[in-house]
């Protein structure tokens, strides 16, 4: 077509070149390797001198498309997947980082990445300094001669603040840092990071991506240079997405965009009800008013997404009894499908913190985390509704 398709579209048109059997639809390619009719296409094919798929773990038709989705959506050069979320981080940090580097690292992250930072990555002799997510001062101070990486969450896991994407993505540019996002709790429907400067965009896709709670999945996309770095580590250690799983979410991709602004459209309403609860101290959305980077959450964020928290009354124990309350809402250590889940992480993501270290990040003890699915929202608050009030009793 002449007419450049929009990114939502190309997520639901962009498709590998049919086979002889015309097929509609992607068929699997569940294979391990690829042949070759002549030694010169396999010598070819191994010097890089041509895109001819050679194994799986390197390169397969099925991720391939995914991948290439997942770029038009994130607005990305180029892309790598993985086979987890975790392995999509890790292998955008370790991958580009080397002994002697400094990282700096948002404070308020997933607890598996708290964890890599602080705990792995000094064993690899790489540095790295946690600073609150909305204290500039704190960033610019961070900053030493050997950094060379800046990682963020926006909206962060789970406490949701809101990073100000503009305003980092100026920082890193102007002292010369790769600016890694995650983007997981937006998704590309909702935010684009790398509109706003950053170099990588990471995924965990067994989350809003895959959207059913189906499979495992990763990936990274952003500067071709970057990129092919990125593939490089990976080809050689092996954290490849498989044929399958990536068949499940390029599919997933044909449907985000509706699935997110029923999600949105969910949790706003349903956060928005509870900030009058009597049995509960605060409720956190990013586009609810009372937000406290409502305004930076309105000039990046389309819609505000599927996650929202509060805090109980009670403590941990309400925390707990809140989750054994339930009725409906699903109770999992996963977030992004078309059931709600709600969590507890002072006693689960997060509980091999300190309370120290708990509160450092912002995880309060009777923090819960609500990823809203696709149920009727008076459903879903009715739920939550009855269980506030028999585990703050």
């Amino acid at each position: 077509m002449s007419k450049k398709l929009d990114p939502v579209t190309q997520a639901i048109r962009i498709q590998t070149p049919r086979s002889q059997q015309q097929e509609h639809s992607t068929p699997l390619y569940l294979t391990s390797s690829f042949t070759f009719d002549e030694a010169e296409a396999m010598r070819a094919a191994f010097a890089d001198e041509t895109d001819d798929n050679i194994y799986s773990r390197f390169s397969n038709p099925n991720v391939d498309e995914f991948i290439a989705k997942m770029c038009a959506l994130e607005g990305a050069d180029a892309g790598f997947a993985t086979s987890t979320g975790m392995s999509a981080i890790f292998s955008s940090m370790f991958a580009l980082l080397k002994q002697g580097d400094h990282l700096i690292c948002c404070s308020s992250v997933f607890g598996s990445t708290f964890t890599m930072v602080t705990k792995y990555l000094p064993k690899y002799g790489i540095s790295a300094t946690l600073v609150p997510a909305g204290e500039n001062e704190a960033w610019e101070a961070a900053v030493q001669p050997n950094t060379k990486m800046v990682y963020l969450e926006t909206p962060t896991n789970p406490q949701l603040e809101i990073i100000d994407l503009e305003w980092v993505g100026q920082f890193s540019k102007k002292h010369n840092l790769i600016l890694n996002v995650d983007n997981c709790f937006a998704t590309p429907l909702l935010q684009r990071p790398i509109d706003f400067g950053a170099d990588l965009v990471v995924h965990s896709a067994t989350k809003w991506i895959d959207g059913q709670g189906r499979v495992l999945g990763g990936v990274i996309v952003g500067r071709a240079d970057l990129i092919k770095d990125i593939y490089l580590f990976c080809r050689n250690t092996g954290p490849s997405m498989s044929p399958f799983n990536a068949w499940v979410l390029s599919k997933s991709l044909e449907t985000l965009d509706v699935r997110m602004q029923r999600h949105s459209e969910n949790a706003l309403k349903i956060a928005g009800t509870l900030q009058s609860n009597p049995n509960v101290s605060w409720v956190k959305y990013p586009l609810l008013p009372t937000h406290p980077q409502y305004e930076i959450a309105k000039k990046q964020m389309k819609l505000g997404g599927g996650v929202f928290c509060m805090e109980i009354k009670g403590g941990l124990q309400a925390g707990r009894k809140f989750l054994d309350a339930l009725e409906m809402l699903s109770v999992t250590a996963n977030l992004g499908d078309t059931r709600s889940i709600a969590s507890h992480p002072a006693s689960t993501t997060h509980s091999k913190l300190t309370d120290a270290e708990r509160l450092s990040v912002g995880i309060t003890p009777g923090l819960i985390r609500i990823s809203t699915g696709l149920e009727k929202a008076e459903d879903i608050l009715a739920d939550i509704e009855q269980a506030l009030e028999k585990s703050t009793k």
